[in-house]
């Protein structure tokens, strides 16, 4: 067996996880290598789930009964996880959505709907890249067509890094907004927060960050990142789907108007006016993802106490390892970073001509699940000239004999289709 510096207890920590003990396809043990897409579920958080579906089960913040009380209690207590989780500074900023895609539309609306200064028209600028996820392009290019604000990207370099050589170009005096991810969902590059938040900040613009990839793997600390916004999921980090939170800076939350209304974000209701809730609640109309968000608490819990340091060593030592093993594949061509530096635990590739659903499809014969298309990226295919990729990612619970059986898989691959 290999044995890899900084690797994680993973036979301990996998008997948390009831689904890695699956098998498929006549008995072959499931080997899952798509924790980029959402990752496993501990016990811990399935008996949090149960415990408040069997025994807590109301709706939050109105009730003056016990169970309605306890409810609310683990709702909010849930916000208080995930505020000291990512250092937030008050509770008060940490606001729960369904996923990352509607915090990030979230913030698109806040800002076309606000006053000055924040105000995005149509003589203002939008900054991205071309390594987002679509859930962090598509909400600016509405908000773009809907306001006639200028939408700018940067680019990308041959080995998958952002381009900042022309960004002084690229954010200027009429940015409003720098919406960039932190890390990439299907290259795994770590992108380079302080030259880009320093050159927004000169400039005055807002920054908002995608931390989808970034929150379940390594340490989070909004105040250390010095963005105004942060946006993350919940299914990513050994939580349930169905929850993401938005963190913002507190003035921001106060002066921003809310994107939805209902139940719950009101202060005051007449038929001819309203007024809203302090943040959070002005930015949650309707009932929330109650049971989620305590999913949510409890995976928090079970991370924090493993280490998120800790759980970073132990993904850069099996990427560096994968890095290592895949480049001994003859055709392998990794899309994007090439090595271990700077990287998060997830690596796309093409194998010579063969389709990646080809490749994923022959994989999942043998029991191991990647992941394959353009993974919701696809201008990063279009940047490499490619249809697609298959995509492998770890996290916690991932083992250097994973990596074995994805080189094996892939010498099958190669072998199957001659």
């Amino acid at each position: 067996m290999t044995q890899l510096p900084g690797l994680l207890d993973t036979e301990a920590i996998r008997k948390d996880f009831p689904l890695l003990d699956r098998t498929v396809h006549d008995g072959k043990k499931i080997v899952y290598l798509d924790s980029a897409a959402t990752s496993q579920k501990p016990r811990q958080v399935l008996d949090a789930l149960n415990e408040y579906y069997e025994r807590h089960n109301a709706n939050v913040h109105r009730g003056v009964y016990t169970i309605a009380e306890e409810a609310t209690a683990l709702y909010e207590g849930a916000r208080d996880k995930v505020a000291a989780f990512i250092n937030a500074p008050s509770r008060n900023e940490v606001i729960f959505t369904k996923n990352a895609s509607e915090s990030l539309n979230l913030v698109a609306n806040m800002l076309g709907w606000a006053d000055e200064p924040y105000r995005v028209d149509h003589d203002t600028e939008i900054v991205t890249t071309e390594m987002e996820h679509h859930s962090n392009i598509v909400p600016w290019q509405l908000l773009s067509q809907r306001t006639g604000a200028k939408l700018k990207w940067f680019g990308i370099t041959d080995d998958g890094r952002l381009d900042l050589s022309n960004i002084d170009e690229i954010i200027t005096e009429k940015t409003k907004i720098v919406s960039f991810t932190l890390v990439s969902n299907i290259m795994g590059t770590i992108n380079p927060v302080e030259k880009i938040i320093r050159r927004a900040q000169q400039v005055g613009a807002l920054v908002c960050i995608d931390a989808s990839q970034a929150a379940p793997h390594m340490v989070l600390d909004v105040q250390a990142l010095q963005a105004d916004f942060v946006a993350f999921t919940g299914h990513k980090m050994v939580g349930p789907t169905g929850i993401g939170v938005l963190w913002g800076r507190q003035e921001l939350l106060e002066d921003l108007p809310p994107f939805l209304g209902g139940g719950e974000m009101i202060e005051t209701v007449s038929m001819h006016s309203s007024t809203y809730a302090p943040a959070p609640h002005k930015f949650e109309a309707g009932t929330p993802p109650i049971a989620q968000a305590v999913g949510l608490g409890a995976a928090v819990d079970y991370l924090s106490a493993i280490g998120m340091e800790k759980i970073y060593r132990h993904e850069h030592a099996i990427t560096e390892y994968a890095v290592k093993r895949l480049l001994e594949v003859p055709d392998l061509r990794i899309i994007g970073p090439a090595t271990a530096e700077d990287r998060g635990a997830t690596i796309s590739f093409t194998l010579g001509d063969i389709h990646p659903h080809d490749v994923g499809q022959v994989l999942d014969e043998q029991g191991i699940a990647v992941r394959v298309g353009h993974h919701c990226a696809r201008p990063v295919c279009l940047r490499y000239g490619i249809p697609a990729t298959t995509r492998a990612s770890f996290y916690l619970y991932s083992t250097p004999a994973e990596v074995d059986a994805l080189v094996d898989g892939l010498e099958h691959v190669r072998n199957f289709f001659g």
